[in-house]
């Protein structure tokens, strides 16, 4: 339990309430819940907060108390006085570095995590974004904007394969492996040096735009071997020089 030792010009008849009220208000807004929410997060009736700030009326104390001990990181004396920053100093920094780093993590969170904490899930978000945006991907300057973003997904494990994109797969051409419709996650490769034979490979070209196969040396220097996973579609070359881009499909996510 926490005892408050109320400023002494603030009268037996807190009269510093209404003043008080408005602040939970900024509080609740801060953290993005109603004022019910925030009753039921201090353990009080329904209505305690709400009949209060719409009259002007007094709560207990007790509920105060509960307000500091349930968000430690706001100012008890921003709280009860308004004196000084909504937030301790150690929060506002670390709400800063937030900022700068996910502007937008907290929108980017499934409904499903939005009670869970917002820094752990923009390290795993992973963007689905259009073919069309993909395409650019082998670009020096390609950058995939929140209007580019269909979905994020949250898959630790590939996070940690360093998935860059996820693109959905459309046709049959490599079926039985993937389906339209099965979403595949893709990291970028930097150097050509480094395909992996016969993995499946997302490949950006200049006339084709993006296609899913695996890699194969080509019958000449000068090209890549592109197979299908149907045997209704047999391998083709594509010239090194009509390539944009190649990223290795790490793992596909699949309804059946």
């Amino acid at each position: 339990m926490i005892i408050f030792n109320y400023p002494n010009f603030l009268g037996d008849n807190f009269q510093f309430m209404c003043k008080i009220l408005s602040r939970i208000e900024e509080l609740s807004k801060q953290e993005g819940i109603t004022i019910g929410a925030l009753e039921k997060k201090i353990g009080a009736s329904k209505g305690v907060l709400s009949r209060a700030i719409a009259k002007g009326t007094d709560i207990q104390a007790k509920w105060i108390e509960s307000l500091v001990e349930n968000y430690p990181m706001y100012s008890t004396e921003w709280l009860l006085t308004g004196n000084g920053p909504m937030l301790k100093a150690a929060t506002q920094e670390s709400q800063v570095t937030a900022q700068l780093s996910t502007p937008t993590a907290k929108d980017r969170i499934p409904e499903a995590f939005r009670c869970l904490d917002a820094l752990h899930f923009t390290h795993e978000l992973i963007p689905l974004v259009s073919q069309k945006a993909a395409a650019g991907f082998g670009n020096a300057d390609f950058a995939i904007t929140e209007s580019d973003v269909k979905e994020y997904y949250v898959i630790p494990k590939w996070r940690r394969q360093h998935v860059d994109f996820m693109i959905e797969v459309t046709g049959d051409s490599m079926q039985p492996k993937y389906n339209a419709g099965d979403i595949v996650g893709c990291t970028i490769i930097h150097n050509s040096g480094f395909i992996q034979w016969n993995r499946p490979h997302v490949i950006a070209t200049r006339e084709q735009g993006l296609l899913i196969k695996r890699l194969m040396p080509g019958t000449t220097a000068n090209s890549l071997s592109a197979v299908s996973e149907n045997i209704q579609y047999p391998p083709f070359d594509i010239p090194k020089d009509e390539i944009t881009g190649i990223a290795l499909v790490i793992g596909h996510v699949n309804l059946e």
